[in-house]
């Protein structure tokens, strides 16, 4: 007999457990340090853009990336709206933007291979590339150390 069903997983608020391992990030070319969503989103700072993506952390529990739906360059978000849908084997989830803006370009390779986030879910497997109404929101999200923390 088998177990219960895998629970609906959802990025935002319910990922727990430790990161094994954590992989620290480089900064961006002009040396502005990645920051990290308490739902598992690193935001790249590059000029006036910001790239997003899950951490390796939101990959892992996650499991095998089977589907992602991106939005389409040129939308306008709002903070907190739904706009990439992932799913693996266990379970579908939503990424949220973390700002207000325009997304300006998306990693159209993940539609045809989602693998890829599990394969380098804090580089190459980034989702969106928005450029924000307002950077100062920046500054509420934690920096590597902190999203150590907060995952341990």
């Amino acid at each position: 007999m088998q177990g219960p069903a895998a629970p609906a997983f959802t990025i935002r608020g319910a990922i727990s457990g430790s990161l094994n391992p954590f992989k620290p990030h480089a900064s961006s070319k002009d040396k502005t340090p990645m920051k990290y969503t308490e739902e598992h989103e690193w935001l790249l700072p590059e000029d006036d853009l910001i790239t997003v993506g899950i951490t390796a952390h939101a990959a892992e529990q996650l499991g095998e990336v089977v589907y992602v739906e991106l939005p389409e360059p040129g939308t306008e978000v709002s903070k907190d709206d739904e706009i990439v849908v992932i799913e693996s084997v266990k379970a579908a989830s939503d990424i949220l933007a973390p700002l207000d803006g325009e997304i300006v370009e998306v990693n159209e390779s993940l539609a045809d291979d989602p693998g890829k986030v599990n394969d380098d879910p804090e580089g190459a497997a980034w989702f969106f590339k928005i450029k924000p109404s307002d950077l100062s929101p920046m500054d509420d999200y934690m920096d590597e150390a902190g999203y150590k923390d907060f995952i341990s």
